[in-house]
């Protein structure tokens, strides 16, 4: 998988037109098309792969049926629905998706290069906003390849004009967003296809039904600033390939009550909680002007700023005053 991703060993963190920190980084960039075929790629022959659009379902408390757009049925125990966002096939199952906060953020994606100079001086970057009136959390710049993709992330409305902006001329509307990254980062050129993803935050329900599953953005939606997304799946599938399907198929049937048993498991019902929190707290940290809010801006902000210093110190320093500094800090925290 690792070779469909670009490595980019370190990465530096911004605010406020300088750098805080430069961080060792084990960030792989990748486009998400090139990764699932990745995937699919390593695949062993030995699994019968279907490639068709599934168009119909029907459930009951033993065998699942799957219509397929090609007019073939398919019969099985069970059904896990990963299918995102779609909701053709929720649908006729009567889940619902009710909105917990519509339009939640939005989500930039583009292709960006220096002007008059063959490479940005940093190998990845995050710069977070300065100001909570340019309505911004943070940028982050990654390299895939040769090329240094940007994910901007916002909290507008789908209508505010600064969305089409950022469509016509898009090097303006980041300017105007985080007006000391091109200080920064010096000239910039933004080109290719520019992704802008309006992302609702919603849950599903009605999910406690005989035969099927719901795992990732197909349950919830987690919101993309947070950085959430793909720890969810991944603790939605772990739970159900290691624990709870291997159990379900030891005996007949396949009914609502061995369902449950997923939804209720608390390591993915935590794992959706942090992540339903997450979104919230960084909309807030990122919007929001009461003293708790900025004192929150400030603390990671400084915390941030910090473990610059102290890495940088550790970086410059002696090996052996290094460690001595560091056992004395050791020694006296209980007492602090």
């Amino acid at each position: 998988m690792f070779n469909a991703a670009t490595h980019d060993s370190e990465i530096w963190l911004a605010r406020f037109g300088r750098v805080i920190d430069r961080r060792p980084s084990q960030q792989h960039g990748f486009l998400y098309d090139t990764l699932v075929n990745t995937v699919r790629g390593e695949i062993p022959p030995i699994v019968t792969t279907i490639h068709a659009k599934a168009v119909a379902v029907r459930t009951s408390d033993d065998r699942q049926i799957i219509g397929l757009a090609n007019g073939e049925e398919i019969s099985a125990r069970l059904i896990v629905l990963a299918n995102g966002g779609s909701v053709s096939l929720r649908d006729q199952l009567k889940i619902g998706r009710p909105v917990i906060s519509a339009c939640h953020s939005i989500s930039v994606g583009f292709d960006i290069a220096p002007t008059a100079r063959a490479r940005f001086a940093f190998p990845a970057l995050t710069y977070f906003a300065e100001s909570t009136r340019h309505r911004t959390a943070y940028v982050t710049l990654f390299p895939i390849g040769d090329t240094m993709r940007g994910n901007l992330f916002v909290y507008r409305e789908a209508s505010d004009p600064w969305v089409r902006a950022m469509r016509r001329t898009p090097e303006a509307a980041l300017d105007s967003c985080l007006p000391k990254l091109r200080a920064l980062i010096g000239d910039y050129t933004i080109s290719g296809d520019i992704k802008i993803r309006p992302v609702d935050l919603y849950e599903s329900d009605n999910v406690v039904q005989p035969g099927v599953v719901l795992v990732g953005d197909a349950f919830a939606s987690p919101c993309p600033g947070s950085g959430c997304g793909t720890d969810k799946v991944f603790v939605d599938v772990a739970q159900l390939c290691g624990v709870h399907i291997p159990n379900w198929l030891a005996t007949p049937g396949m009914a609502a009550d061995k369902i449950a048993q997923y939804y209720a498991d608390p390591l993915k019902q935590e794992c959706d909680a942090w992540a339903k929190d997450k979104a919230f707290t960084l909309r807030a940290v990122t919007l929001e002007n009461s003293l708790y809010w900025r004192m929150q801006r400030w603390s990671r902000f400084l915390g941030r700023l910090g473990q610059g210093f102290a890495r940088r110190a550790s970086e410059t320093l002696p090996r052996e005053l290094a460690m001595v500094g560091s056992a004395l800090i050791v020694t006296i925290a209980p007492a602090l």
